[in-house]
């Protein structure tokens, strides 16, 4: 398999089905047929990016908390 064969937005749909939707990565291997190699290499690269969404989300949140409370 060639390197950059995959779109991003594939990667991170691979990734979700396993990671949010609890498939199997072999199952997930198998119906896309993607190595599991590269399966679990997306879930290190995306879970990073993630997690930096996740933390601006719960920022965001308490931001709009804060303002909510001020406006007051």
């Amino acid at each position: 398999m060639s390197k950059g064969k995959f779109s991003d937005d594939f990667k991170r749909d691979a990734v979700a089905q396993i990671t949010e939707r609890g498939y199997p990565v072999k199952e997930v291997s198998d119906r896309l047929g993607v190595s599991q190699h590269s399966l679990y290499a997306w879930k290190r690269k995306f879970a990073k990016a993630s997690n930096g969404e996740v933390e601006k989300d719960a920022e965001i949140r308490r931001l709009k908390k804060e303002l909510a409370r001020v406006s007051e």
